[in-house]
């Protein structure tokens, strides 16, 4: 027997007896007609290349409508995260911007990531231009292809329904459906991870080198693509190679040595150029205190993210039980996944997976080591709980849009769960006719037989005279749990669906003013399904009137084993038709609540850091306007209110003692953040000044923690980029080839939004949180008498839990040195004066 053979196929061989090698030794004689027909088995998933007719069609419609769902006014969004889209539109100008990730094509600093998401879009817009769907397509092409993959990987081992079934889950995840359509490094990983865990499912196949290696690659690129996380599922794509390669101890861990070395490889050398060349002859590395790459991938986005240790960072997850901190993140531990923030993006099918997890694991049994079904089954477990158990403890920045990497483990448990519990559920072993002998190999002489009795009159397997009466026989501990698989697997299927459906139920309840009858309605018919799967398994069995002439006239002794396996339906044909509309009900009730999200999702423009999927719900965060909010505004308070908290108003952080308006408690020196029109940055040392900001009342734009998604003021921020006024675009665009960068302005996303309307370079002041020594004040001094800089634009940045007061030095010095002038309600302060010689 291969010793790689799946768990159907290894049940098979265990009920038939000893091995072959035993059984072949004496052929026994049967008197006429005697015939011994096979014990009925599990159907086996269909082998590959081998697929129903049906297959390919539904592949193809399944892709189909994955790319409508994704592509489907997918411009509505313009430039999605602008602080992503400025550096590909940085890379489609600059070659040295492209290769090192350059928020602007004069290469002052990078983005806080590795920049291989941004290779694929930048390519994009060199081909096609600059425009939001040449940045958005490629995305939702990876989307497309991540079903693809996905679908092939569980169709290997489980057949084309559980691939299909997959493959439909995760393109239905409403927060895969947001960011495939969206502009974040997570479209990418997603598709290197699934494509990594294909290579892996390859590779246990026929221990395979190459395979593994490949895996390994893959890996590697998803570090270039979101550094450390895509290391999540190393453990597990090791572990499950170790356990289930079918070839001995040494040559595994040498093919796991070998795959190291390909993630090494693939991910280190980028790593290794930037380390290697010299910091003045590359941007600074935006994320980090001290300009490396190595500081970056350890520290604020490596175990920074676990610890909460993140220097420069915006804040993390609260802590189980208090501590931590940051409005961002959620609170940390066990039912984060299920929490009012990150319940609607993934756990739809959480509870089915984790159950389905479980099942097919007790079907696999102790199936030999190399079982396929119980490798993947671990492959894909292994994958939800390493990731899932992570996102739900790390007291860091985390973000609900980050557990789309569950997405796919997710969807391989439920389609290979659903697919093993239907097919245990619905095979049943067919009583052999009179007359006919049992199937299986001849025990030894002198052991008892364990098959099923023939009648008086008919010989016996073994070749000996026919018993005068009844027999008694030792009826083996397999017979008995045979017995109640069936009726265990129909159990777990119909609890599967209504957990499934109160789950669902429960969501949408979040959402009350949304669809209501939605809520009763999944509620309502999964229940009703569940209670008649269980129904079905009352009706008695009955066999398909073909097989059962084939078997009662002796056709069956020369025939296929796989031509005999028969499923035996409960109610006949009736029972047959009713249990496939009631799966096909039950696979709509499951999906209905994911897929409606899914929907809304795509219906609705996102923009800005931190997009969120589905509608608004009560205590947590709505759908994608400016900075990831309806509308701009943060549901359930006024501009700027982080919602949850009692008694915010606009623009502060509510419920803190001592947070003025605008304003971030607990620092220092906080202020109004434009009331007063000085706009003070509260935090900096010596109340260190930005330039006044003009029309901030009561966090009105312009002001640190103002509105989002309106035009003028100070512009920007933390989490969104704004549109500027035609004014502003042709001030700025005004004699742009005399200067590198035609303005300079505080944070990332203030200076994406400029940068993105008038094509040329903006200098992002301390990176994405204004918080990165870059550059320093000395530096811009220097910028700025060499005639380098343009223009200095008030308003963004933000700055939180340590980092560099660089950007507040800069600002200050600006407000004492230049004059401000206003335009569209902007603080400009022209440099062009400062110029020296």
């Amino acid at each position: 027997m291969d010793r790689s053979e799946s768990l159907l196929t290894a049940q098979t061989a265990q009920t038939a007896g000893p091995p072959a090698t035993e059984a072949a030794a004496a052929p026994p004689a049967y008197p006429p007609g005697a015939t011994r027909v096979p014990e009925p088995t599990p159907p086996p998933a269909d082998p590959p290349g081998r697929d129903p007719r049906w297959a390919r069609p539904a592949l193809l419609g399944l892709l189909a409508a994955t790319g409508l769902l994704y592509l489907w006014g997918l411009g509505a969004s313009g430039w999605g995260n602008a602080f992503y889209s400025a550096a590909v539109q940085a890379g489609s100008q600059s070659w040295e911007a492209f290769f090192y990730g350059s928020s602007d094509a004069a290469n002052s600093i990078t983005v806080d990531k590795t920049p291989a998401s941004l290779w694929l879009m930048a390519l994009s817009v060199r081909v096609f231009g600059l425009t939001s769907w040449s940045i958005l397509v490629p995305q939702a092409l990876l989307g497309v292809a991540s079903v693809a993959v996905l679908y092939a990987a569980v169709r290997r081992w489980y057949g084309p329904a559980a691939g299909l079934l997959a493959g439909a889950v995760l393109a239905l995840t409403p927060v895969a459906t947001l960011m495939f359509r969206f502009n974040n490094p997570d479209a990418l990983l997603v598709f290197l991870l699934v494509a990594a865990a294909y290579a892996t499912v390859r590779a246990v196949e026929s221990a395979s080198a190459r395979w593994l290696a490949l895996t390994g690659t893959l890996v590697g690129l998803g570090f270039l693509t979101k550094m450390l996380q895509a290391f999540l599922v190393i453990p597990v794509f090791a572990g499950v190679y170790l356990l289930a390669a079918p070839t001995g101890p040494g040559r595994r861990i040498r093919h796991l040595l070998l795959a190291g070395l390909a993630v090494v490889v693939s991910a280190g050398w980028w790593v290794a150029i930037v380390e290697l060349v010299p910091a003045s002859a590359r941007p600074y590395i935006g994320g980090s205190q001290h300009n490396s790459i190595l500081e970056l991938t350890l520290g604020y986005n490596g175990l920074g993210r676990i610890t909460g240790d993140e220097v420069g960072s915006v804040g993390g997850g609260a802590r189980p039980g208090g501590g931590g901190g940051g409005p961002f993140s959620g609170q940390a531990g066990l039912l984060r996944m299920f929490d009012t923030e990150v319940g609607g993006q993934i756990s739809w099918l959480l509870p089915a997976a984790l159950i389905l997890l479980v099942a097919g694991l007790w079907l696999a049994g102790r199936a030999p080591r190399t079982d396929r079904t119980r490798a993947g089954l671990l492959l894909w477990g292994g994958w939800l709980l390493v990731t899932g158990l992570i996102f739900s403890f790390m007291s860091g920045i985390f973000h609900a849009y980050y557990t789309v990497a569950l997405a796919p483990a997710v969807g391989a448990l439920v389609g290979i769960g659903a697919t093993l519990l239907w097919r245990a559920a619905r095979t049943a072993p067919v009583p052999a006719p009179a007359g006919v002998a049992p199937t299986g190999p001849v025990p030894p002489a002198g052991v008892a037989s364990t098959g099923p009795v023939p009648p008086a009159g008919v010989a016996p397997a073994d070749g000996g005279s026919a018993p005068a009466g009844p027999v008694r026989r030792r009826r083996p501990a397999a017979t008995f749990a045979g017995r109640w698989r069936g009726p265990v697997a129909t159990l777990l299927l119909s609890g599967t669906l209504a957990v499934t459906a109160w789950w669902s139920s429960h969501l949408l309840g979040r959402s009350p003013e949304w669809y209501p009858w939605l809520r009763t309605t999944v509620l309502a018919t999964g229940l009703t399904v569940a209670a008649l799967l269980l129904l079905l398994s009352l009706l008695p069995r009955t066999t398909p009137a073909p097989v059962t002439k084939e078997l009662a006239s002796g056709g069956g002794a020369g025939a296929d084993a796989n031509s005999l396996i028969t499923p035996a339906w409960r109610g006949g044909r009736a029972g047959r038709w009713l249990g496939a509309v009631v799966v096909g009900v039950g696979l709509a009730v499951g999906l209905a609540g994911p897929a409606a999200y899914a929907l809304q999702t795509a219906a609705t423009p996102h923009t800005g850091s931190i997009p969120s999927a589905g509608p608004a719900v009560a205590g947590g965060f709505g759908p994608g306007g400016r900075g990831g909010f309806p509308g701009g505004r943060m549901p359930g308070g006024g501009s700027g209110e982080f919602p949850g908290f009692p008694g915010g108003g606009n623009g502060q952080f509510p419920g803190f003692p001592g947070g003025g308006t605008g304003a971030f408690p607990g620092f220092p020196g906080g202020q109004d953040g434009g009331s007063n029109g000085t706009g003070a940055v509260p935090g900096f040392p010596g109340g260190g000044q930005l330039p006044a900001m003009p029309g901030g009342q009561d966090g009105a734009t312009g002001q640190n923690g103002g509105s989002r998604g309106q035009r003028g003021g100070g512009m920007g921020g933390l989490l969104d980029a704004r549109e500027p006024s035609a004014e502003m675009t042709a001030l700025l665009t005004a004699d742009a080839d005399d200067y590198t960068w035609v303005a300079a302005t505080v944070g990332s996303n203030n200076a994406s939004g400029y940068q993105l309307a008038t094509g040329e370079p903006v200098m992002p002041i301390g990176g994405f949180n204004g918080s990165d020594p870059s550059p320093t004040l000395a530096q811009f001094q220097r910028y700025v008498a060499d005639g380098r800089v343009h223009y200095f634009i008030g308003g963004g940045g933000f700055r939180a839990d340590g980092g560099s007061d660089a950007s507040g030095q800069i600002a200050a010095w600006v407000a004492q040195t230049f004059t401000a002038t206003t335009v569209d309600g902007v603080t400009v302060y022209d440099l062009s004066s400062g110029r020296q010689g």
